[in-house]
């Protein structure tokens, strides 16, 4: 039998949907949204892929050569704060404290030099007996002046680390110069002496080269009588021999070479400020000592005149007869040589500080010598950077230093370079 499909009727019942009393009642009968599935939910989770052999060895190559490149650059940083630390080393090696001689306060390349043994040489300066010019004199670090006899003067200096062939002549010893050479721990170098300064010498024990022809020579020359030279190098070969291997130098207080530009810088500046009209300016500028004159007495060949030489701060030293005082100056790479053909020309002397020291002078009993007071005190003029301070002197024994204070009792600094010391006797007479 066949099945059939019901059909609808007119007299069936119809249903009606009931309309919303109210606004909210019609939000209420809205249809329900369908709701939308998250992207995490559609994105479905693909399992891991092990890394292949190849991708492996990529990795730890690149992993390698990171560690390389942060190890170079690591030691790159350390090289350079090393080279850095060098050149600072460096710059502080380049920039040291500089050392200066104890003897002259001037700057000397090592302290070993302040080690090496000190001399005092007699050296006459008779103006007619081939006494002049002399020889090494001009690189003495102390210079003495005093008379020897009759008016004569003669020179006790001092010397460390001289650069030359040659020093002299060489004349006999007196007691006061060895009063003066004694603090200086020196080898006392001279030909014979007086009875009285070969007794003293022989007595206290200082160190002594008397005339030895294995230590000096005789040059043969028209310098007559005073042709006995030595030499930095024969002198050095005594000391070794008698075991003098460094001295134990009283020096004189030094200002410092840096002190002393400052010194003159003012004076410059002062100078140049109080001509100025254009500058304000209260500094009152030192008047310069051009000209100082010492006479030991009325022979004019041993009186002393100095002119100042701002430029250089030296005292260029002539002979009131207008003679200026020379010495040579002979390279230290010759074997005894002829001073007067073999050395040049000889150069002016000039020191750095000039010091006239009053003492008491008199005749020695054989009518002859000179005594003079060392161990004693008296007044003194200091002439150094252009000006004069007027002083007094003490030495109290003979192994003591001179000293030189100030009005106020302080002592007195020196001007680095060569100090030239002039015992003025009493009836001397100094001008400036």
């Amino acid at each position: 039998m066949a099945t059939k499909k019901p059909t609808s009727s007119k007299s069936q019942t119809k249903t009606t949907t009931p309309k919303p009393t109210s606004l909210n009642d019609a939000k209420s009968t809205e249809p329900t949204k369908p709701v939308k599935a998250s992207k995490s939910a559609k994105k479905e989770k693909k399992p891991k892929t092990p890394r292949t052999t190849k991708q492996k060895m990529v990795l730890t190559s690149l992993i390698f050569i990171s560690i390389l490149l942060v190890a170079a650059a690591i030691t790159t940083i350390v090289l350079l704060l090393t080279h850095k630390s060098d050149i600072d080393k460096a710059e502080r090696a380049e920039f040291t404290e500089p050392i200066y001689s104890t003897l002259t306060g001037e700057e000397i390349a090592s302290e070993e030099l302040n080690n090496t043994p000190t001399y005092c040489v007699q050296i006459p300066n008779g103006s007619t007996d081939g006494a002049r010019p002399q020889a090494g004199l001009n690189q003495a670090g102390v210079v003495f002046e005093a008379i020897a006899e009759r008016g004569i003067t003669r020179f006790a200096a001092v010397f460390q680390n001289a650069n030359t062939s040659v020093i002299g002549p060489i004349r006999s010893l007196r007691p006061y110069y060895l009063d003066w050479d004694t603090p200086f721990d020196c080898t006392v170098v001279h030909a014979g002496g007086s009875d009285e300064a070969i007794a003293d010498i022989s007595t206290n024990g200082q160190r002594n080269l008397d005339e030895s022809l294995e230590y000096m020579w005789r040059e043969n020359s028209d310098r007559s009588w005073n042709n006995l030279f030595t030499s930095p190098a024969d002198i050095a070969k005594f000391n070794t021999a008698q075991g003098y291997n460094t001295s134990d130098i009283k020096a004189f207080p030094r200002y410092k070479p840096e002190e002393t530009d400052a010194i003159l810088a003012e004076i410059e500046t002062c100078k140049t400020e109080s001509t100025d009209e254009s500058t304000d300016t209260t500094c009152q500028p030192t008047e310069l000592i051009d000209e100082i004159t010492i006479d030991f007495g009325p022979i004019k060949s041993y009186n002393t005149i100095y002119h100042y030489d701002l430029e250089s701060n030296t005292y260029l030293r002539s002979y009131a007869d207008g003679n200026a005082h020379l010495s040579y100056n002979c390279p230290s790479d010759l074997d005894q040589p002829n001073t007067m053909a073999a050395c040049g020309e000889p150069t002016q002397i000039a020191p750095r500080v000039v010091i006239a020291m009053f003492v008491q002078e008199s005749t020695a009993g054989d009518g002859y010598h000179e005594n003079i007071n060392t161990i004693s005190a008296g007044s003194a003029l200091i002439f150094q950077n252009g000006d004069v301070i007027e002083a007094s002197w003490s030495k109290t024994a003979q192994n003591s230093q001179i000293t030189f204070r100030d009005s106020a009792g302080e002592d007195i600094k020196l001007a680095p370079g060569q100090l030239w010391i002039a015992a003025v006797p009493q009836y001397g007479n100094v001008d400036y």
